[in-house]
């Protein structure tokens, strides 16, 4: 079986970083990539009975050009055909009101990015250990 990571994610370094890591945790899977908010929402309202639905996870940053990560999960959260997916927040912020309102848009997680690069590698590691190697 063959697993899928939609990465909504900005910031072309994190994408790189990203990609190396599930690489390193031996992700074997395909990794989609959207850069901003408005082609994520896009994206599930085209694709809401076929490719959204064979995703396995979402890691979704908030920080996100035209509509932010909050507008985005709660998106996808809402919607009937959708609302299963797991959304792991992963992001630079480390904000109780940020942490707070993923949670109530019933995130399954968020973690605050690491800024060093073999604690962002250990974390993604894990990410993708509990969310994929688990399914």
């Amino acid at each position: 079986m063959t697993h899928t990571i939609l990465l909504i994610e900005d910031n072309e370094g994190d994408i790189v970083l990203m990609k190396e890591a599930l690489k390193e945790a031996n992700f074997q899977g395909k990794i989609m990539v959207i850069k901003e908010g408005n082609a994520a929402i896009r994206f599930f309202k085209e694709n809401v009975d076929a490719e959204a639905l064979s995703i396995n996870l979402v890691l979704l940053d908030i920080n996100l050009p035209k509509r932010n990560g909050h507008e985005v999960l709660k998106y996808i959260k809402s919607s009937p055909e959708l609302k299963h997916l797991p959304v792991v927040i992963f992001t630079t912020s480390s904000s109780n009101a940020d942490i707070e309102k993923a949670y109530q848009n019933f995130a399954n997680a968020f973690v605050t990015k690491p800024t060093d690069t073999d604690e962002f590698l250990e974390v993604i590691a894990k990410i993708q250990n509990y969310w994929i190697s688990g399914i």
